[in-house]
């Protein structure tokens, strides 16, 4: 029960603080959210822990909250806006995986080997690992975004927020999963195992991309209202 409470604590002060940063600073701080969100939580899917009956990894909901920025663009700025987030996160991965694959290859001295080889364990990603992230965070987003701008079209209405938000988020969500899965582990683990890594990580982004379907309506109230900060 303590992985749970902690899960849900996350959960609330990632999409809390993506709405305090868009209040703040506008389309300019969920700009600067992307890559936080995109590199912490490539961070975390090394962490693997026990959430409701499942073996995980954590990242989940910092990742899912790159769904909920680009909805968010999406929503209140069209389709362009959200485009460029996707391009920010990805170039923040290369970036990030480039910089710090040339850092764990430094010779560290005799006083701080334990803290090197810890940070390598966590930079030093098999190259198909950095590439699975790659393709499925690219793959996925880009149809989130063309998911969105497809519902906002025949569902164009505020009170319809939530139609078009969970049917873009879940399948693009779906599509990550599945892209993410085959590239990153297919012929390492056997069918079976695959199918419970697939069903289990699902199931915990299914729950996510729920979750953040209130806090669109609340970035979409806070930007008719003119309640966000102007951009500098």
């Amino acid at each position: 029960m303590r992985n749970e409470l902690l899960w849900a604590l996350m959960l609330i002060v990632n999409f809390l603080s993506i709405i305090f940063i868009y209040k703040k600073f506008g389309k300019i701080g969920l700009y600067s959210w992307i890559p936080v969100s995109t590199i912490l939580a490539n961070i975390q899917v090394v962490l693997l822990v026990r959430l409701f009956g499942f073996s995980t990894t954590l990242g989940n909901i910092l990742y899912a909250g790159g769904f909920l920025v680009t909805d968010i663009l999406a929503e209140n700025y069209g389709k362009k806006s959200a485009q460029k987030a996707v391009q920010i996160g990805f170039f923040s991965l290369i970036v990030t995986s480039i910089i710090m694959k040339i850092a764990v290859l430094f010779v560290p001295l005799e006083e701080g080997i334990v803290m090197f080889e810890s940070v390598k364990q966590i930079f030093d990603f098999m190259p198909r690992l950095m590439i699975a992230s790659l393709l499925a965070y690219f793959i996925s987003q880009s149809h989130d975004i063309w998911a969105y701008e497809f519902w906002k079209k025949k569902y164009s209405s505020t009170k319809h927020i939530w139609i078009r938000n969970n049917a873009s988020t879940l399948v693009s969500q779906f599509i990550d999963n599945l892209v993410f899965t085959i590239v990153a582990f297919y012929g390492v683990y056997p069918f079976e195992v695959l199918k419970e890594i697939f069903i289990a990580t699902y199931v915990i982004k299914f729950i996510v991309a729920i979750s953040d379907t209130p806090f669109v309506y609340i970035a979409h109230y806070l930007k008719r209202n003119n309640l966000v900060e102007k951009e500098i």
